[in-house]
């Protein structure tokens, strides 16, 4: 129920099997196969995390906005979040505009990154070349 509103109510889908279909497909995908039944509310912060990623791919966007999508979670379950994003983008050939404070997650999941510093772009480029720049201010996100 919580994946077929989007098809439902924006898309207008109104084939059980077709919402059944794109629901498991995008569970699966975010390795929430079996958490089908589980209300969210019974879902760890992680499995949320996966949860929003099915809601959003469910309507097949070919640009996906993630805003802070590692917050609140532990080092081990961000790098995944952030591997699952990258392996998502490849699977559904959609672009990605992620915000986020961890640099972690922008290592693994950027092509290119940029630095804003009240609302300017002090920086641009790729990981590793903003990661050689010589500003201060950018290097403090490095270290």
């Amino acid at each position: 129920e919580n994946l077929s509103f989007a098809l439902t109510r924006v898309l207008k889908v109104k084939d059980e099997t077709e919402i059944e279909t794109r629901s498991v497909e995008v569970l699966t995908a975010v390795g929430l196969e079996e958490a089908i039944d589980k209300m969210p509310s019974d879902l760890s912060g992680g499995m949320r995390k996966r949860l929003a990623l099915a809601r959003t791919l469910i309507v097949k966007p070919e640009i996906i906005l993630y805003d802070e999508p590692t917050t609140g979670l532990d080092t081990i379950t961000s790098k995944e979040i952030s591997q699952l994003m990258l392996e998502v983008q490849k699977k559904y050939q959609t672009t990605s505009i992620i915000i986020t404070h961890d640099i972690s997650c922008a290592s693994i999941t950027a092509n290119r990154i940029i630095i804003l510093n009240g609302g300017v772009c002090i920086g641009e480029g790729s990981f590793d070349e903003l990661a050689n720049n010589k500003d201060p201010f950018i290097q403090s996100f490095f270290k």
